[in-house]
């Protein structure tokens, strides 16, 4: 099944979410290196860059190699990236105020320490890498829910139930069932067309 609008564009932020990691993670392995990974505030990172890695990846194999995977559907990814967003959040603050006695002019050691120096070059990088893979994992969860809950207010409620890169709201009919009465509503039909017990009227796209 190929991919919906939304889709797309969900696939292009997973990818982004990945290169973001893996640069964060390429930074923080050099960092550790040469610390020996001494520090809690160069450890942090390094390890839940790795966590979210794995999520991430798992997570997409998960939806585009299982049909109406459990967490491709949107409760279940919006609040994983919610919680990967605090963890980045907490871990990032106690990292930049350790990193603070790094100084910010990397040219002010002395060429005589070019470890030192290329040391410092990237704890500068990591320290606003962490801080843009925070806000890149905050923005993401927060579109979804934003598209999300547009979707459910235009009474496209199984949005909440379909994995978004199948989500298509053109092609996207609900089937609302009660006690008495089931009602089918598809785009174009009349949704003041009932009838109790039965199929509702509907009208092909």
């Amino acid at each position: 099944m190929g991919l919906s609008p939304a889709g797309k564009r969900k696939l292009a932020a997973q990818l982004f979410l990945v290169l973001i990691d893996i640069i964060v993670l390429a930074f923080a392995t050099r960092i550790n290196l040469f610390q020996e990974f001494y520090y809690m505030a160069d450890v942090f990172p390094f390890a839940l860059s790795i966590v979210t890695l794995s999520i991430l990846i798992i997570m997409m194999l998960l939806e585009y190699g299982i049909s109406n995977s459990f967490t491709a559907k949107p409760p279940f990814e919006i609040g994983m990236l919610y919680i990967l967003s605090i963890f980045w959040l907490a871990f990032n603050v106690f990292s930049t105020t350790r990193w603070r006695h790094v100084p910010m002019s990397c040219s002010s050691i002395p060429s005589d320490y070019p470890d030192m120096r290329s040391w410092c070059q990237d704890v500068q990088a990591l320290k606003s890498l962490v801080w843009i893979h925070f806000v890149a994992l905050f923005f993401t969860a927060s579109f979804t829910l934003r598209y999300v809950l547009v979707q459910h207010n235009r009474g496209n409620r199984l949005i909440w139930k379909t994995p978004i890169s199948q989500y298509n709201p053109r092609a996207m009919s609900e089937f609302i069932t009660d006690d008495t009465s089931f009602q089918w509503v598809s785009a174009g039909s009349d949704p003041n067309a009932r009838r109790t017990g039965d199929w509702a009227a509907f009208e092909k796209i």
